[in-house]
C-alpha cells in the first residue's frame, strides 16, 4: 500500500520524493518507498466565474446585482486540467491507502488542497505534513510527526470564507461600480484600501506648499552649533550680524549613555520593507527570492508574520549563527549569540522568522541569482546582528552662548560597536556592488565633540545662516507602503487582536502588483504614484469600501473562523449584507463625478490599432488608440521624426497602420546633412513601445510618402 503526499509545486515535491525515497519518475508524480509525491501548480481549483451560475450573469447589468451564489461552483484552468486529472487518478489508485497534505504551510495553502481534494470527489483518510524549511532534516522530522487532516479544518474554512468573500466583494464592487461610470473600476477590501492610502498621499504631498526657514549657525573651529529657526531671514540675519566675530561661551553640557539594542530578525514584510530601500526590491521581487531560497533548502519559510523563534530552536543557535556568518563575504570572524533576545513561543504562531539554513554551510552563495544572493546574505546579516550584542555610545548634548543667543550642539561618541560593526560591514558591501539605494540609506552619524567644559570660551567664532525649507509628506515607496499596510487601522483594532493592518505579509506583494497591472498606480523610479484612472476611483468609492477598518474587521473575523470562535456561515452572511446594502445605496452615478471617467473626444479615425483592432483617432499631440485599456500612441513631437526633418501628419500615420511602413526619397541624415531614400517600419521595442526601423533593403516597398 501506498501514501500519495501531494505538494504545492513540482519543485518541493521533487525535494519531498528525493527524502522519501520516491525516486522513480512518472508523467506527473514521483513514485517509491511507499509513497506517491505528486504536485499541483498553485490553484488547480478555483471559484467559478460568475457565467457559471446562469447566463443572466453573462452581461454587466445593475439589474443583475447583488450575484450571491446559494451553492458555489468551482472550475479547473484549461492549461492545470492534466495535472488535475493525474491527481485525480491517483487519489481513486486502490493501492492508495491516504493522501498526506503536503502544501505550503499556511492558510492559502490549505486551500489550495483542500479544494483539489473536495473537487475530486477524494474521500480518504488525510494527513497534513506542517514544516517551516525544506532541509533534509526537518522533512523527515515533519513526516515523522504528521497531523491528522482534521486538526486544520478550521483554517481550511478561513480560507474558504476569505476568497469566497473576496469573490463576492470583487465581482459585486467591481460590476456595480463599472456599470455606474462606464469604465471597467476593479474593487477590493483590500486593494481598494490600499489605492486609497497611496492617493491621499500623492494629495498632501501636491497640495504641499513649503514653508522657508533659516537658522543661524556658528562655527567654533573643531565643530557647529546652530539656534533655533527663524521663520523670516531678517531676523536670521539679525541674529548672525550680532554674533559674527564675538565670543562664544558653553553655558552646559550634558552626557547621556544610550544603548540601541539589537533588531528583531525578519518576518517577511521587514524583509520587503528593508528589500527595497537598501536594493529597490519590489515586495513580489523579494517574495519570489525568498521562495526560491526555501524551495533550495538555504531559507526557511518566507510568508511568516513572526519575528521570534520557539524555544526548542535556542541550543542550535549559536552553530547555526556562525556557520552560516563565516559564509559572508565581508565577515569570517565568530560573533557573539544570545538566544534569549531572539526566543519568544507566545510571539510564534504558524512559523518562525526568516532564517538562513544549515545548507548554506557548504553552499557557494556566488552560484546564486544576484537577487537570490542579496536576500540571502541579508538574512544572514539579520540573524546574527539579533542575536548580537547592543549598540552602545555617548550622546553629548552642549549649549553655547554668543551675544546673548543660545547656541546648540550634538555629538556622539561609540562605546561599543556591537552589532552595528557587522550591519555596516554589509553596507559597505553593498556599495561595492553598486547598491545605490543602500549608500543613500546609510545617513553619517553624529561625529563626536571636542572636550568641552563649561565655561570655556571660543573667540572670534564665524557665524552663518542655513537656508531650508519645510518638506512635504513623503510619497509611498513599497517601504513605507508596507508599513502603512501593516498598520492600517490598528487603532481600531482590540489589543489582542492577531492580524492587524491590510492583508497579511503573503498577500501584500500580489495587491501592490495588481494595482500597478491594472493602472491604477504607477512606478515611478521607487516611488507609487496614482494615475487619475485610480485616483477618480477612489473619489467614486463609499468610505466603507475605502477604508482600512473593512478588511482589519474582516481579518479579525477569519481568524475568529480558523479557532473555532466564529461559523464561517455566520461570517458570509455578514459578507452578503454588506454587498446587499452597497448595491441598495449606489443605483445612479454621483452626479459630481458623473464626468470624470467620459471617453475622451474622438478627433477623425485614420486606422485602426495594430495591438487591439480599435481606431486610432488623431489629436493635437498624436495618433492614438481610442481604447482606455491600450496604450498605443504615434506622437507627433517624437524625435524621430524631428531628426529626419519630416513631420508625422494624417497620411504617413495612416500608411503605418494599414501597411507599417512609408516609403520616403528625402530622409535628412542629423549626422552628415544629406538626404537619403528609406522606408520607415512600425514596430515595437521590448518594453512595448512604439519605435520605427530604417528599412534600407527593401526601401521602395510600402506606400510613398508625400
Amino acid at each position: 500500500m501506498s501514501k500519495l503526499v501531494i505538494c504545492e509545486k513540482p519543485s518541493v515535491s521533487r525535494a519531498l520524493a528525493g527524502v522519501l525515497g520516491a525516486t522513480e519518475r512518472h508523467d506527473g508524480y514521483f513514485e517509491g518507498g511507499g509513497y506517491l509525491v505528486s504536485w499541483c501548480y498553485g490553484h488547480l481549483v478555483e471559484l467559478a466565474r460568475p457565467a457559471a451560475y446562469g447566463d443572466q450573469y453573462k452581461r454587466w447589468a445593475y439589474d443583475t446585482l447583488p450575484i450571491l451564489p446559494d451553492e458555489w461552483q468551482y472550475t479547473a484552468s484549461k492549461d492545470k486540467k492534466r495535472q488535475l486529472d493525474t491527481l485525480r487518478s491517483l487519489m481513486k489508485r486502490t493501492d492508495v491507502e491516504s493522501v498526506i497534505n503536503a502544501c505550503d504551510a499556511g492558510r492559502e495553502g490549505e486551500l489550495i488542497f483542500r479544494l483539489v481534494y473536495e473537487y475530486c470527489g477524494c474521500k480518504k483518510a488525510v494527513q497534513r505534513l506542517w514544516i517551516s524549511s525544506m532541509e533534509d532534516a526537518a522533512i523527515r522530522a515533519g513526516f515523522d510527526n504528521l497531523a491528522d487532516g482534521t486538526d486544520y479544518d478550521n483554517l481550511y474554512h478561513a480560507a474558504l470564507c476569505r476568497t469566497q468573500a473576496d469573490w463576492v466583494m470583487g465581482i459585486n464592487g467591481t460590476r456595480l461600480f463599472s456599470i455606474l461610470y462606464g469604465t471597467t473600476l476593479n474593487v477590493g477590501r483590500v486593494q481598494s484600501p490600499t489605492l486609497a492610502m497611496i492617493v491621499s498621499r500623492e494629495a498632501a504631498a501636491q497640495g504641499f506648499t513649503p514653508e522657508p526657514f533659516y537658522t543661524p549657525v556658528l562655527d567654533a573651529g573643531g565643530f557647529t552649533a546652530a539656534a533655533e529657526r527663524r521663520k523670516t531671514p531678517d531676523e536670521a540675519e539679525g541674529v548672525r550680524a550680532a554674533c559674527d566675530g564675538m565670543d562664544a561661551s558653553v553655558l552646559s553640557v550634558e552626557s547621556k549613555e544610550k544603548t540601541e539594542a539589537p533588531p528583531k530578525l525578519y518576518d517577511l514584510t521587514t524583509l520587503q520593507r528593508d528589500a527595497n530601500r537598501l536594493l529597490g526590491y519590489t515586495a513580489q521581487q523579494t517574495l519570489d527570492y525568498a521562495q526560491s531560497l526555501y524551495e533550495k533548502k538555504l531559507a526557511t519559510y518566507p510568508r511568516t508574520d513572526s519575528r521570534y523563534l520557539t524555544g526548542d530552536m535556542a541550543e542550535g543557535l549559536p552553530e547555526l549563527v556562525n556557520l552560516t556568518v563565516m559564509r559572508l563575504p565581508f565577515a569570517k570572524v565568530p560573533v557573539p549569540v544570545n538566544p534569549d533576545l531572539v526566543v519568544n513561543d507566545a510571539k510564534v504562531s504558524d512559523h518562525h522568522a526568516l532564517l538562513p539554513t544549515n545548507t548554506v554551510r557548504g553552499f557557494d552563495l556566488d552560484t546564486l541569482p544576484t537577487g537570490e544572493r542579496n536576500i540571502l546574505v541579508m538574512l544572514i546579516v539579520r540573524l546574527a546582528c539579533a542575536v548580537g550584542e547592543a549598540h552602545t555610545f555617548e550622546a553629548v548634548t552642549a549649549i553655547l552662548e554668543c551675544a546673548g543667543h543660545q547656541f546648540t550642539a550634538k555629538g556622539k561618541s561609540v562605546a561599543q560597536d556591537g552589532w552595528k560593526m557587522l550591519d555596516a560591514a554589509f553596507r559597505v558591501w553593498l556599495k561595492k556592488g553598486g547598491s545605490v539605494d543602500a549608500a543613500e540609506d546609510d545617513a553619517e552619524d553624529d561625529k563626536a565633540l571636542p572636550e568641552l567644559p563649561e565655561g570655556q570660551v571660543f573667540s572670534s567664532v564665524e557665524a552663518s545662516v542655513r537656508e531650508g525649507k519645510t518638506s512635504p509628506p513623503k510619497r509611498y515607496t513599497e517601504d513605507l507602503l508596507l508599513a502603512a499596510m501593516e498598520t492600517a487601522g490598528v487603532d481600531d483594532m482590540p489589543e489582542d487582536a492577531e492580524r492587524k493592518g491590510l492583508g497579511t505579509p503573503a498577500t501584500r506583494a500580489g495587491i501592490i502588483e495588481k494595482l500597478v497591472r491594472t493602472g491604477f498606480v504607477e512606478r515611478k523610479k521607487k516611488l507609487l504614484i496614482p494615475t487619475d484612472k485610480g485616483t477618480n476611483l477612489i473619489s467614486v468609492l463609499p468610505d466603507e469600501i475605502k477604508s482600512s477598518l473593512l478588511t482589519a474587521d474582516w481579518e479579525q473575523k477569519l481568524k475568529a473562523v480558523e479557532h473555532g470562535e466564529l461559523a464561517g456561515s455566520a461570517f458570509m452572511e455578514g459578507i452578503a449584507g454588506l454587498v446587499q446594502g452597497l448595491v441598495a445605496a449606489h443605483t445612479v452615478p454621483l452626479p459630481q463625478y458623473a464626468s470624470l471617467f467620459a471617453e475622451r473626444p474622438k478627433g477623425d479615425v485614420v486606422g485602426k490599432c495594430p495591438r487591439c483592432g480599435a481606431d486610432v483617432t488623431e489629436s493635437a499631440k498624436g495618433f492614438f488608440c481610442s481604447s482606455r485599456a491600450c496604450k498605443f500612441a504615434l506622437w507627433k513631437d517624437s524625435r524621430f521624426w524631428q531628426t529626419k526633418e519630416k513631420k508625422l501628419d494624417k497620411k504617413i500615420a495612416a500608411a503605418l497602420l494599414s501597411e507599417g511602413r512609408v516609403f520616403f526619397s528625402d530622409l535628412k541624415s542629423g549626422r552628415t546633412g544629406k538626404t537619403y531614400a528609406a522606408a520607415v517600419v512600425l514596430g515595437e521595442d521590448d518594453g512595448g513601445r512604439v519605435q520605427f526601423k530604417l528599412d534600407f533593403e527593401h526601401k521602395n516597398i510600402g506606400r510613398k510618402a508625400a
